[in-house]
């Protein structure tokens, strides 16, 4: 069955909605943005979250041992790179640190994906293109133009419990990720990520008949 992942956690009251939901992951945001918490916040959170959902850490362009000492603290259980961050990096990282490792790629084209495809990453996390922007844009990308890759992946971008279930039509994601398409005024919303993921369960097990 396809992973769920709820991002941008960032109160008591997220972890409480998502312990009840059990999402196979949550995302921590280190980076600047609305959602961002500090490091010392998601180990207060992390303490509180059930053990079989695993937090994930978004990190844009952070500096490699800021980065890992976050790595090491308990706090994350995956290191999400959502920035520029090279083969280099990833690979450095990976020298320093066994979580794994998922670079988000913000999708242009399919060769784009494929080149991606070789890096030294666990997983890819495919994302809306947004001219400025490094995520959270609430538009979805054409899911169509997602090649046969030998990574799995998250699918990410505009995702919601509207579209949800229509994924599955087009491509089949290791995991789908959602963060606004969840919020109402900007928080997490018990009902609407309740709605997300039956959506998705249904539109997997739909398409799996």
């Amino acid at each position: 069955m396809t992973k769920i992942k709820i991002c941008g956690l960032r109160r008591q009251e997220d972890i409480d909605i998502v312990n009840q939901l059990r999402p196979d992951y949550i995302g921590f945001v280190f980076a600047p943005s609305r959602r961002q918490i500090t490091p010392a916040q998601a180990i207060t959170l992390r303490h509180g979250l059930h053990p079989a959902i695993q937090s994930v850490g978004v990190f844009v362009d952070m500096p490699i041992q800021e980065l890992l000492n976050i790595a090491q603290s308990g706090a994350i259980d995956v290191i999400q790179l959502h920035g520029h961050e090279t083969e280099a990096d990833i690979l450095a990282i990976k020298a320093h640190c066994t979580l794994p490792v998922i670079k988000a790629v913000r999708v242009q084209s399919a060769a784009q994906i494929l080149q991606c495809d070789r890096l030294p990453c666990d997983y890819l996390l495919l994302d809306t293109f947004t001219q400025g922007q490094m995520g959270g844009s609430g538009t979805a990308f054409d899911w169509s133009m997602i090649p046969a890759i030998s990574k799995p992946y998250f699918l990410a971008g505009g995702l919601s419990p509207d579209n949800a279930g229509d994924v599955f039509r087009f491509c089949r994601p290791y995991a789908v990720d959602v963060s606004s398409g969840v919020e109402t005024g900007g928080v997490k919303d018990y009902e609407k990520i309740k709605n997300f993921i039956e959506k998705v369960k249904e539109g997997d097990s739909h398409e799996q008949r």
